[in-house]
């Protein structure tokens, strides 16, 4: 049994795997980490090995305390990833990013891949069919955009998902034409992104005729329903990418 920990810049998805097989799923604030470790652990006392890929400032002796109790395993820069890396920076590339990467390699074998994470932020990751990591792009997520609106203005309200729309009617569209400023914001920041989703994929398309969309973050189901193009949307992509690039190594070693 493995626990896989993404561990994000405001939230902590911790998961439980039996193989391949997702058991159980944990959401919380990074300030509740070592609470919610000890629960965690202590429900599933039979787990060997935690995974952890950090984008945040958390200080790894968090999980390093927990050591007397389960193998704790850092994916860092120096792991064997299944992919050639060709970002000119390297060493600036989120592990998130590389874990993406290395789950889309694995799980969808010599094919053209673009990974979709829209979370915080919105990633775009690109890894041809010759297992080569080209780059992408990072824009603000939807979350961003909201906040930003309302912190660099003197007037615009904080919006937020909530007030967009209920989970029980999630396949609403937003209305183009807002006549409210409320309706306005939304349109700009929810239609904006699914056209700044659409025009990336378009772009890729021109010189990648083939390829596979894997739509992945908090934000993925959402997004979903309101793209037109055929996509992986798969909320759990990361981790679930997180437990397989582990595997692969132990399968290799």
């Amino acid at each position: 049994m493995l626990l896989a920990a993404d561990i994000g810049n405001t939230r902590i998805k911790v998961a439980v795997f039996e193989g391949n097989t997702l058991i159980e799923q944990f959401n919380f604030m990074n300030s509740q980490l070592r609470n919610e470790l000890i629960f965690i652990l202590n429900k599933y006392n039979l787990a060997t090995k935690l995974v952890v890929a950090s984008v945040s400032n958390i200080d790894n002796d968090v999980f390093i305390e927990f050591e007397n109790r389960i193998n704790v395993i850092f994916i860092t820069y120096n792991f064997p990833f299944s992919f050639q890396n060709n970002y000119s920076t390297p060493d600036t590339l989120g592990i998130d990013r590389m874990v993406l990467a290395n789950g889309a390699v694995l799980k969808y074998p010599s094919q053209n891949r673009l990974v979709i994470d829209a979370g915080t932020c919105i990633t775009y990751d690109f890894i041809d069919d010759d297992d080569t990591y080209l780059g992408g792009a990072i824009s603000p997520g939807i979350r961003l955009r909201f906040e930003s609106l309302h912190n660099y203005t003197a007037k615009l309200p904080l919006l937020k998902m909530e007030s967009i729309i209920d989970h029980d009617s999630i396949k609403e569209e937003i209305p183009f034409i807002g006549n409210s400023t409320i309706q306005s914001i939304n349109s700009g920041v929810i239609n904006g992104v699914v056209n700044e989703i659409e025009g990336f994929i378009s772009q890729y398309d021109v010189d990648y005729p083939k390829f596979i969309i894997i739509l992945t973050g908090g934000d993925a189901e959402f997004l979903a329903k309101r793209l037109k193009n055929t996509i992986f949307a798969n909320s759990n992509f990361l981790l679930e990418s997180l437990n397989q690039t582990f595997q692969h190594k132990i399968n290799n070693d």
